[in-house]
């Protein structure tokens, strides 16, 4: 059965902020995995299912890793950081404060 909910248009330049501001706090390490994970889809405006079903992945593997409790392979993370034009790569950790 089809998603009957109506999305409403989102305003391009809101649209933009959004995606300007995740990536802000994708590269300044202020996000965990199941966080960014959780960001793209609701910047995407996607159901979990949705969303899974577009990056080709299981509606369960997409819930723990936005949990941060999954374990995911590389391949799955570079299915869904592709759509943000995003590879996965080594980032520095953020230090503990003395």
């Amino acid at each position: 059965m089809a998603d009957r909910r109506t999305k409403k248009p989102l305003d391009p330049e809101l649209a933009r902020a959004r995606r300007e501001a995740f990536y802000a706090q994708a590269a300044a390490g202020e996000l965990t995995v199941g966080q960014a994970v959780t960001a793209m889809r609701k910047i995407s405006r996607l159901t979990q299912p949705e969303f899974a079903r577009h990056r080709g992945i299981s509606v369960q593997a997409l819930r723990q890793i936005e949990k941060d409790a999954g374990n995911p392979t590389v391949q799955t993370l570079g299915k869904i950081a592709a759509v943000f034009g995003l590879q996965v790569g080594f980032v520095p950790a953020p230090r503990a404060r003395s």
